[in-house]
């Protein structure tokens, strides 16, 4: 068996254990709510790429502080 196979099979893949990919995931999901705020507001798609320049620009570094400050659930 493959051992990509065999380690999925016996529980998370790395990426599933992996904290770095869970911080992407979450990233990932906060630049997609403001895309989808931002893009109300405007009345249309403002797209992923600005959204992701926008936010990170302007609110990612609040986000991960207080992220950081959170209990672990």
């Amino acid at each position: 068996m493959h051992e990509l196979q065999k380690g999925q099979l016996e529980g998370k893949s790395f990426a599933g254990r992996s904290s770095l990919y869970a911080q992407w995931l979450a990233e990932r999901d906060e630049i997609l709510r403001y895309k989808w705020i931002e893009s109300e507001k405007a009345g249309k798609d403002i797209g992923f790429e600005k959204a992701l320049l926008d936010w990170t620009r302007n609110h990612r570094a609040l986000w991960r502080s207080e992220r950081r400050t959170q209990p672990s659930a």
